[in-house]
């Protein structure tokens, strides 16, 4: 098999280290070579994130370069569309349409830019935008929100539904288990 690239970008706490972990589970289960290389950008702060995963029969490295990612998954509408460039052409990119406002938008440096999501689809990929804090929200946490948003990826891949909830069971504290598997459903079927 061809190598694929994936890569989940976000903001710094909307848990797209936990997502990447999901994602590399279920990747591995299926039998892949998997490389997955994490980005922090003063994450802390309310930075960018940025996970790369690689998968295939081998792999090299995980970094995926311009033009490289057969899917871009976003947290935040912003980061969706700074990670555009990444895409191949017709690529899958799933985001959710929350927006974050960005150190410059709340010193008033700079605005959050008007329409995103219709400029998204416009660029020519293949757009999926969910909004998954209100998954999230409706499943019991906001916190959710990363859980949601790979229900509506795992719903456009074609992995079995039984790895990806093994996945959620090994990934998540059993504490908050039957709420990501609740967020899960509420995003695959969005």
């Amino acid at each position: 098999m061809e190598t694929k690239s994936i890569m989940i970008v976000g903001v710094g706490g909307q848990g797209s280290l936990l997502a990447s972990r999901l994602l590399g589970n279920v990747l591995l289960a299926q039998g892949y070579d998997v490389k997955v290389s994490e980005v922090h950008g003063m994450s802390q702060r309310g930075g960018s994130v940025v996970t790369y995963v690689k998968y295939g029969d081998k792999v090299y490295s995980p970094v995926i370069e311009k033009g490289e990612a057969d899917a871009v998954i976003s947290f935040e509408l912003l980061e969706a569309a700074r990670c555009l460039p990444y895409l191949k052409k017709g690529g899958k990119l799933v985001t959710s349409t929350q927006q974050i406002d960005p150190m410059p938008v709340i010193t008033g440096a700079a605005e959050y830019p008007a329409d995103l999501e219709s400029k998204l689809a416009d660029a020519g990929v293949e757009l999926v935008a969910v909004d998954a804090l209100s998954l999230a929200e409706k499943a019991g946490s906001a916190k959710a929100s990363n859980v949601a948003l790979m229900g509506a990826l795992a719903s456009r891949l074609d992995f079995d539904e039984k790895l990806w909830q093994n996945a959620i069971e090994q990934c998540v504290p059993a504490k908050f288990l039957e709420l990501n598997k609740k967020a899960f459903e509420l995003g695959r079927n969005a």
